[in-house]
């Protein structure tokens, strides 16, 4: 008897929160049994601790670290908070302040190494699955999503499926977990 070899899997919209869903499914768990959510190549995501929601989040299990969109980014004097404007959905600006929890080195896709700083800060899923992320402040603006989600911010919660977009929600559905900055 032959099995097929592909099983087509429709997404169906969330009433409660994505991890009550992982919960009650008993989806596959790591070594501290942690439910993994399956989430697609792009997800609706909000940081509401620096005020920014919605934004559409990359996901990319290939980079290491999590990177944000920012310009104009000033670091304090005693290098303890770090200033800069990003941008939301709708194009909007934001400016964030946050405290500095370090800096690295990152190799960028084309190979360049540059230092950079980092934040840390909770990120909300439409869904309302949050977690604690830690974010390098780039300029993205020729990229397609303001936030890259890396390796560091998955590993342990989710399952990736590459051809899905936004299975958690879509705009509307983060904006009732982190309310945006929708224009009038």
């Amino acid at each position: 008897m032959k099995l097929p070899r592909t099983i087509k899997v429709v997404p169906e919209a969330l009433d409660v929160p994505a991890m009550d869903v992982a919960r009650a499914l008993g989806l596959p768990a790591a070594k501290y049994g942690t439910p993994r959510l399956l989430i697609g190549r792009r997800e609706w995501l909000g940081l509401p601790e620096l005020g920014i929601s919605p934004l559409n989040a990359k996901t990319d299990s290939g980079a290491r670290s999590s990177s944000l969109h920012a310009e104009e980014i000033e670091i304090s004097p005693d290098g303890t908070r770090v200033s800069f404007v990003t941008v939301d959905h709708y194009g909007g600006h934001i400016r964030c302040d946050a405290e500095v929890a370090g800096s690295t080195k990152v190799r960028s896709s084309s190979g360049v190494v540059r230092k950079r700083v980092y934040i840390e800060t909770e990120a909300v899923l439409a869904g309302g699955f949050r977690w604690r992320i830690r974010l390098t402040l780039a300029n993205r603006t020729k990229m397609k999503c303001p936030l890259l989600l890396g390796r560091r911010a998955l590993a342990g919660f989710f399952l990736i499926d590459p051809q899905g977009s936004h299975l958690l929600g879509g705009v509307r559905e983060i904006e009732r977990f982190v309310p945006g900055n929708r224009p009038a």
